[in-house]
């Protein structure tokens, strides 16, 4: 994880955010709101560290390569491969395949973003061997670690969207929230210079969003009665997240940084390079079958099973790693240099 994509793809700058140090803010960030409202903080600290484990290489956009490529397998999904990973790829045990995880956390891995009525087949899989009550909400520590990774990357993307460039300070205080929170920051410290600033408003801005999720999650918590782990499976609904008004003032957030950073020109001319090499790389090893390393190869030799073990060996690849191997079996990588 520490070189795969968040945002940008094999970053220059060290500073920049990576699957590992998002997960890490996420963790912090979780675990933190876990101790605030009395839940297992292990269990929310260990959901928040693996829920990106499944990512492929360059990100979403590497997701989208694979769904694709491997349309005829299933298709390809970050979470389900999460599941696949520590259930069936990862082995370091001599008697038992995965990670003998909890079903707590394998539960809160699978559907921390909610129930999954239509399991991705990996998904599937995993819950015809651990039934995972896959229509039912998840515990409060799984909904948690997922309002804590939109909270961190909502704004470590502020953070990493400036110092990259694709947007200047006053361009994001356009967004009401961030806007409202600068204020607040300035008040505070003035004549502060606004370098020094900058962090202080990532943290305020944290800090805002964490204290109306607590506030918001102890509300439903007890508008819906919820006293045991029972009537939490039976509320039929998200019992955390944020208000209603910090929820638009959210969406506005991230309408923000979608036409700022994710979708800007730079961004995306990267984003599509590697998408190409990505593709290229799954074509060779379907066309080819034996330059998989040997105990990647599947042991059968029917088209399914050839596309998922490529897929299981590409998806657990570093963005370093698909662009080495993209090199030695077909050419120059071609990546515009910054992002």
């Amino acid at each position: 994880m520490r070189h795969k994509t968040q945002v940008f793809v094999a970053p220059d700058g060290d500073h920049f955010r990576v699957r590992l140090t998002h997960s890490l803010e996420v963790a912090q960030i979780g675990r933190t709101m876990a101790r605030a409202l009395g839940l297992n903080e292990d269990l929310t600290e260990a959901l928040c560290l693996a829920h990106d484990i499944g990512h492929p290489p360059f990100g979403h956009a590497g997701e989208d390569v694979l769904e694709a490529a491997m349309a005829e397998a299933g298709g390809f999904d970050h979470n389900a491969q999460t599941i696949r990973t520590l259930t069936r790829l990862e082995c370091p045990y001599p008697l038992f395949d995965g990670l003998n995880l909890s079903w707590e956390t394998l539960e809160g891995l699978a559907k921390h973003n909610g129930p999954v009525g239509i399991p991705p087949w990996a998904l599937a899989q995993a819950d015809a061997e651990f039934a995972l009550d896959l229509e039912r909400w998840p515990s409060l520590e799984a909904q948690l670690a997922a309002v804590a990774d939109d909270i961190a990357y909502d704004n470590h993307d502020i953070d990493d969207g400036l110092r990259a460039g694709l947007f200047t300070l006053e361009e994001v205080l356009a967004v009401p929230l961030v806007a409202a929170r600068w204020q607040a920051v300035q008040a505070t410290f003035p004549g502060v210079a606004e370098a020094r600033l900058v962090p202080e408003l990532i943290r305020d801005l944290i800090g805002s969003m964490v204290n109306d999720v607590l506030a918001e999650t102890r509300r439903r918590v007890a508008e819906a009665g919820v006293g045991d782990v029972a009537d939490l499976r039976a509320a039929g609904r998200a019992l955390v997240g944020f208000s209603e008004e910090m929820a638009a003032e959210e969406r506005a957030l991230k309408r923000f940084l979608y036409a700022h950073m994710y979708d800007a020109a730079p961004v995306k001319i990267v984003r599509t390079r590697a998408q190409q090499m990505l593709a290229g790389l799954f074509a060779a090893y379907r066309n080819y079958p034996a330059l998989l390393p040997e105990n990647w190869r599947p042991s059968a030799t029917d088209a399914v099973s050839t596309l998922r073990a490529i897929g299981d060996f590409i998806a657990g690849m570093t963005d370093r790693y698909a662009i080495k191997r993209y090199e030695e079996l077909i050419g120059p990588a071609d990546l515009p240099e910054g992002f």
